[in-house]
């Protein structure tokens, strides 16, 4: 496991406590795993994404993440639609230590309660919260 220091939190991003982040492009969310949460996995052998059209509330599971140490559930950081699944992710799990905020992102979602977002953590914040 790396330190917190050689980690990546890209500061545009927003993140929950549960160690997702969210990145908005126009009206949609993007949610992935942050670079902290794979790195305490280990190596990702599967992930389970919810179907499309789901609606899941903030805080409740919508997927997991399987490593070769344990498997981990996957917490909504905001209430919303499921537009997209990143599909690649069925067949190169790995992704998600690779590339946790680039390629390995998750779902596409259509925030319903979009004052949720300014709830989430900055970098600064999400950092901070790790260094407990």
């Amino acid at each position: 496991m790396k330190e917190i220091s050689e980690l990546h939190f890209p500061k545009e991003l927003r993140y929950s406590i549960e160690h997702k982040w969210i990145a908005q492009e126009g009206e949609i969310i993007v949610v992935g795993i942050t670079d902290y949460a794979q790195d305490r996995l280990g190596e990702v052998v599967f992930v389970e994404l919810p179907a499309v059209k789901n609606v899941i509330e903030q805080g409740a599971v919508f997927g997991t993440v399987e490593s070769v140490k344990a498997v981990s559930e996957l917490f909504m950081p905001v209430t919303g639609e499921v537009l997209e699944i990143n599909v690649i992710l069925d067949e190169t799990p790995s992704l998600i230590n690779e590339s946790p905020y680039k390629n390995a992102w998750m779902i596409k979602v259509k925030p319903l309660n979009p004052e949720q977002i300014p709830t989430l953590l900055i970098n600064d914040e999400y950092i901070a919260s790790l260094q407990g």
